[in-house]
């Protein structure tokens, strides 16, 4: 005679490539953060996002800590990429006002792309661990200094106007960030077209 045995099943893990595990526990970790705040992130939390039990964490990752800083470097990379991207190969540096239009355009329609990827950026909460806001901010003032060579060079070459280029890349960047996080609290609020032809009108405004 059979018995049968009774009571909830722990969730099982088929077996992927490390990889990809990788991937998916990072993933999940994410979700945790923008969703939940960096509080809530746990191996416990993890693992219930990705739907695996503790032990498939610990079998990729030594610790969270491990993980955390995992996901850390796989985020920035994710952003310099896309950061990079936003910046043209061959910028045209005599029209910088056109410069500065197309990257603002190439900068908003990647934040609508990737909204996962800049929430914690543009969205950050106090509870930010310290190494993740200050590799954020050294992100930051890295993309602040090629946009103001930038416009540097495209002023010289413009002839004017007599313009202090570092404030007004402090400037287009705050302006972009604030529309970033526009994107990323109310998308369907303002298209992309109307937020670019603001920025356009705003250098307009400075000649």
């Amino acid at each position: 005679m059979s018995s049968t045995r009774t009571g909830a099943r722990r969730p099982y893990a088929a077996r992927v490539p490390v990889a990809v595990r990788r991937e998916q526990l990072l993933d999940a970790a994410l979700t945790v953060i923008v969703r939940d705040g960096y509080d809530a992130v746990s191996i416990d939390a993890i693992a219930r996002e990705a739907g695996v039990t503790r032990p498939v964490v610990y079998g990729v990752f030594d610790d969270l800590r491990d993980l955390l800083g995992t996901l850390l470097d796989r985020q920035q990379a994710r952003a310099l990429a896309q950061l990079a991207d936003a910046l043209p190969p061959v910028p045209d540096l005599s029209d910088p006002d056109r410069l500065v239009a197309d990257t603002a355009r190439r900068m908003i329609e990647t934040v609508r792309a990737d909204p996962m990827t800049w929430q914690p950026i543009l969205l950050a909460p106090s509870s930010m661990p310290a190494q993740a806001r200050a590799r954020i901010e050294a992100d930051r003032e890295n993309f602040r200094i090629q946009l103001t060579g930038l416009l540097e060079l495209g002023l010289a070459l413009r002839g004017g106007p007599a313009l202090d280029a570092e404030i007004v890349a402090h400037a287009i960047l705050a302006v972009l960030e604030h529309f970033g996080r526009i994107l990323l609290t109310d998308p369907d609020r303002f298209e992309t077209d109307r937020l670019v032809a603001t920025i356009a009108g705003l250098l307009q405004a400075l000649k």
